[in-house]
C-alpha cells in the first residue's frame, strides 16, 4: 500500500508560478513510476507529466511542455511539479499517482493503483 499527500496548491495570477509537491509513504518508492494528472470541472481526469523510477526519463503532455517541470527527490520519497508561465487554463485539482508498472509512461488514470487526495491550483486572469 502507498499513501500520497500532495501540498502547494493555491491561487496564482497568470504567468504566476507554484510548485506542487507529493510525499510518499508505505512502500519504496524508487519502484514507483509517478504522474500528475488534473481535472478542471466537467473535464475527464487528464495525465500532466510522469517520471520514472530513476528519474531518468520524463514525459510532459504537450499543453504543460516547456512550462512545467516533473522532478522527484528518492531520498525524500518526494516527487515534484513546478509549473511555471501558468495559465488560466491551467486551473484544475492536481493529482499525484503512484505505480510500480514497468512500463513507462503510464498515461491513462486507470493504470495507475494509488492516488492522492489532489489540491487545486487556481490562476485568475
Amino acid at each position: 500500500q502507498v499513501q500520497l499527500v500532495e501540498s502547494g496548491g493555491g491561487l496564482v495570477q497568470a504567468g504566476g508560478s507554484l510548485r506542487l509537491s507529493c510525499a510518499a509513504s508505505g512502500r519504496t518508492f524508487s519502484s514507483l513510476q509517478m504522474g500528475w494528472f488534473r481535472q478542471a470541472p466537467g473535464k475527464e481526469r487528464e495525465s500532466v507529466a510522469a517520471i520514472s523510477w530513476s528519474g531518468v526519463s520524463t514525459y510532459y503532455a504537450d499543453s504543460v511542455k516547456g512550462r512545467f517541470t516533473i522532478s522527484r527527490d528518492n531520498a525524500k520519497n518526494t516527487v515534484y511539479l513546478q509549473m511555471n508561465s501558468l495559465k488560466p487554463e491551467d486551473t484544475a485539482v492536481y493529482y499525484c499517482a503512484a505505480d510500480s508498472h514497468k512500463h513507462f509512461p503510464l498515461l491513462r488514470s486507470e493504470e495507475y493503483d494509488y492516488w492522492g487526495q489532489g489540491t487545486q491550483v487556481t490562476v485568475s486572469s
